[in-house]
C-alpha cells in the first residue's frame, strides 16, 4: 500500500482550492456609500453629465471617492452614509425628473479583481445590502379608472338597447345620464340595473332636466380597492422577477400599501425604475382634420385632445382611445431593417379583433402611439402623500397601411426605452399609479449586530472545534484543521462565484452547521484508521482502509441531508431557501475537503513511506 495521489489529482486539489480563495477575496474589500444616476424618457447619461455632476458635488464639499460611467448608467462613490444622501439630493435637484437617481452599495472591489470576474457575496437586508420599498397605491386613479370605463359602458350599453340619451358624464356626485323625458330616464334605469347592478341609481331629475345618476355601491368600491392592490402586487411580483433578483419579499400593509424587499440588489436605480414605473399606453388616430396652429393656440376641437410630441411639436389626437395596453400579452424589444430600436408588439385574442377592426377600417390615416407615465414630482399632498406627475407624449405616428392584427411594432424609442417599455408591458401594467413613500438602502449600520453575531458564533464554534481536533487527534487534528479552513473559504469562494446567491443571517447558521459536518466527517476517518491499526494493520494499510471504508458511512449521511436541505430550498421561502443554499454548498465542499483534501496532505505526508506509528 503506498497510499499516494498521482500528481494530476495533487494538482487538481490545490487548484480547486486556490479558485475557492480567489473568489472569496473580494468580500474582504467592504462596500462604498454610492449614489446611482439612470436616465429616463429619452434622456442620455453620458461624459458630460458625469463632468457637471462631479464638479456640482465638489463645489458643494462632498468629497468624491470615484465617478464611474458604464452601461449608460452613473456610479459616484462618497465617503459615508452622510454625504451619500447630501450627493443623492442635490443630483436629484440638478438633473430633474428624466433622471432617477437612487442611493446604492457599491463593491470596494479592485477593478483588476473585477475583471476577472471577483465580486463579493450579495448579502440578505438582514446583514447588509439591499433595497427596502414602501409603496403606496393611488386608489382614486384605480376609481377615476373604473368610472371611466363605466362611462363608456353605459354608452354602448344604451345604444345596444337603443334607448336614446343627450349625454353621459362624470360629475362629483357619480356619473350623470342625461335624457330628454322621464319615460326614458325609467326605461334606461330599469335596463342598467339588470346590466350593472353594482351600481345605484338615483332618478335625479329637475323641472328643466331629466337626468340618472350611477354612483358606485359602497360593496363596488372596496372590491376596486381590493383588486387593485392585487392586481399590483401580482404586476410587481412580476417585474421583481424580470430584474431577476434572489429571495425577494413583496407583500401587502393594511389596505393600500405594498412592502417589496430586495436582498442583495446593486442596481437600486434600476429597481426603483422599473418598480415604480407606472408606464403604459394608448393606440388613438390623429384628428387629421384639425388645424394644429390653431389647435397651439388653444382652439382645440371638440371631440379631440392636444399631446406634445417626442421629437418636438404637438400632435391632435381623438379622445376616443382605440386601443390600451391592457391588452398586450407579450412584449421584445427588437431592431427594424436599419437598425432602429423598436418594441415587437403582442396582443390577446380580444385586443387582436379590436385593432383589426380599427385598422380596417382607417387605412391610410394616421394613428398615434400615447405613452403615459406617473412620475413622483418631489411635493406632497395636503394628506402627506407623494404627488404624482402624469406625463403623457406621443412617442410615434403612422400612417395605417394596412389591416393588422394580433402582431405590430412600436417604434420612435431610444434603447434603453425600447427594452424598458417591453418589459413594463410584458410584465403587465399597474392598475393604478403606485407612489414609493419610502426607500431604505439596509447598509452596515443596520446589519452590525446581526453580521457580528453570526460571525462571533462561527469563530467560537471553529476555535472549540480547532482547539479539540488538536489536542485529540495531533498531527492529523491539525490536518482536519486545515482542511476545516479550506472548506470555509471555498463556501465564501463558491456563494460569491453564484451570481442568485444571497447570504441571509440563517444562511450563515447553515455555514456554521458545515464547520461540525466537515469536522465530522475527518472523525469518522481517524477512528476507522485508529482502529485498523488496533486490529494489526499496518500504517499504510490502516490510512487505505481508514479512507476507503468510511467513504460509504460518510457519503451515506452527507447525500441524506442534501436531500433535505434541497426540498427546504424547493418548498421554503425567504430565510429557509437562505440556509438551504448554504447548507448545500457545504456539504459539497465539505465531502471534498474531508475526503479528497485531507487524503491528499495525509498522502504527501506519510504516503509510500514506512512508518511505525501515526500520531493520531
Amino acid at each position: 500500500m503506498l497510499n499516494k495521489y498521482p500528481m494530476w489529482k495533487n494538482i487538481m486539489v490545490v487548484l480547486i482550492i486556490a479558485i475557492g480563495g480567489f473568489y472569496a477575496i473580494p468580500n474582504l474589500f467592504g462596500e462604498d456609500h454610492a449614489v446611482q444616476i439612470v436616465a429616463t424618457r429619452g434622456a442620455e447619461v453620458n461624459s458630460s453629465t458625469q463632468a457637471n455632476v462631479v464638479q456640482m458635488l465638489e463645489g458643494k464639499g462632498i468629497a468624491i471617492k470615484r465617478a464611474e460611467l458604464e452601461n449608460g448608467q452613473l456610479l459616484v462613490r462618497v465617503q459615508d452614509a452622510e454625504q451619500q444622501l447630501l450627493a443623492k439630493e442635490a443630483i436629484a435637484e440638478q438633473l430633474g425628473q428624466k433622471f432617477t437617481v437612487a442611493l446604492n452599495l457599491a463593491p470596494a472591489t479592485p477593478e483588476w479583481l473585477e475583471a476577472v470576474g471577483g465580486s463579493p457575496m450579495k448579502l440578505g437586508l438582514d446583514l447588509r445590502g439591499g433595497v427596502h420599498f414602501l409603496m403606496e397605491v393611488d386608489m382614486g386613479e384605480a376609481i377615476r379608472k373604473m368610472e371611466e370605463a363605466k362611462v363608456a359602458d353605459f354608452r354602448s350599453q344604451l345604444r345596444e338597447e337603443k334607448i336614446r340619451y343627450a349625454g353621459v358624464r362624470k360629475t362629483p356626485k357619480g356619473i350623470a345620464i342625461k335624457f330628454r323625458d322621464a319615460d326614458t330616464v325609467s326605461q334606461a334605469e330599469n335596463y342598467l340595473k339588470t346590466r350593472s347592478n353594482d351600481m345605484v341609481y338615483t332618478d335625479a331629475s329637475t323641472d328643466s332636466e331629466f337626468v340618472l345618476l350611477a354612483t358606485m355601491s359602497d360593496v363596488y368600491l372596496k372590491q376596486i380597492k381590493e383588486e387593485a392592490l392585487q392586481q399590483n402586487i401580482t404586476t410587481i411580483r412580476n417585474r421583481v422577477n424580470e430584474l431577476g433578483v434572489a429571495e425577494p419579499v413583496v407583500q401587502r400593509q393594511g389596505a393600500e400599501r405594498i412592502i417589496v424587499e430586495l436582498p442583495g440588489v446593486q442596481d437600486t436605480a434600476r429597481a426603483k425604475e422599473i418598480l415604480g414605473a407606472t408606464a403604459s399606453i394608448e393606440f388613438r388616430m390623429v384628428d387629421d382634420k384639425a388645424d394644429v396652429s390653431a389647435a397651439a393656440g388653444g382652439r382645440v376641437p371638440a371631440g379631440a385632445e392636444v399631446y406634445q410630441r417626442r421629437e418636438g411639436g404637438i400632435a391632435v389626437l381623438k379622445k376616443e382611445v382605440m386601443l390600451t395596453g391592457d391588452h398586450i400579452t407579450g412584449a421584445q424589444p427588437t431592431f427594424d431593417e436599419y437598425s432602429r430600436p423598436q418594441v415587437a408588439i403582442n396582443l390577446d385574442a380580444k385586443g387582436g379583433t379590436i385593432f383589426s377592426n380599427v385598422t380596417k377600417d382607417n387605412i391610410g390615416k394616421p394613428m398615434a402611439t400615447l405613452f403615459i407615465e406617473y412620475k413622483d414630482s418631489g411635493q406632497r399632498n395636503p394628506d402627506g402623500t407623494v404627488k404624482m406627475t402624469k406625463i403623457e407624449e406621443v412617442i410615434s405616428v403612422a400612417t395605417i397601411q394596412a389591416r393588422l392584427g394580433r402582431n405590430f411594432v412600436i417604434t420612435g424609442l431610444e434603447h434603453s426605452e425600447a427594452q424598458s417599455l417591453a418589459l413594463l408591458l410584458r410584465a403587465g401594467a399597474l392598475i393604478a399609479p403606485v407612489t414609493i413613500v419610502e426607500e431604505r438602502t439596509i447598509g452596515p449600520s443596520l446589519g452590525k449586530e446581526n453580521i457580528e453575531n453570526g460571525v462571533q458564533a462561527m469563530v467560537w464554534g471553529m476555535v472549540v472545534v480547532l482547539i479539540f481536533m488538536m489536542i485529540y487527534y495531533r498531527a492529523f487534528g491539525f490536518i482536519a484543521n486545515l482542511a476545516l479552513l479550506a472548506n470555509l473559504i471555498m463556501v465564501v469562494g463558491v456563494m460569491s462565484m453564484i451570481p442568485g446567491a444571497v447570504l441571509t443571517l440563517p444562511g450563515i447558521a447553515g455555514m456554521v452547521l458545515t464547520v461540525g459536518m466537515a469536522v465530522d466527517g475527518n472523525v469518522l476517518i481517524f477512528e476507522r484508521i485508529r482502529e485498523e491499526i488496533l486490529g494489526g494493520r499496518s500504517v499504510q494499510q490502516a490510512i487505505h482502509e481508514g479512507y476507503g471504508n468510511a467513504f460509504s458511512t460518510i457519503a451515506d449521511a452527507n447525500i441524506t441531508t442534501f436531500m433535505t436541505a434541497l426540498i427546504l430550498f424547493a418548498v421554503g421561502t425567504g430565510a429557509v431557501k437562505g440556509f438551504a443554499v448554504t447548507l448545500m454548498i457545504g456539504i459539497a465542499t465539505s465531502m471534498f475537503t474531508a475526503i479528497v483534501g485531507t487524503r491528499s496532505i495525509v498522502n504527501a505526508i506519510w504516503g509510500g513511506k514506512r512508518v511505525k506509528s501515526l500520531s493520531i
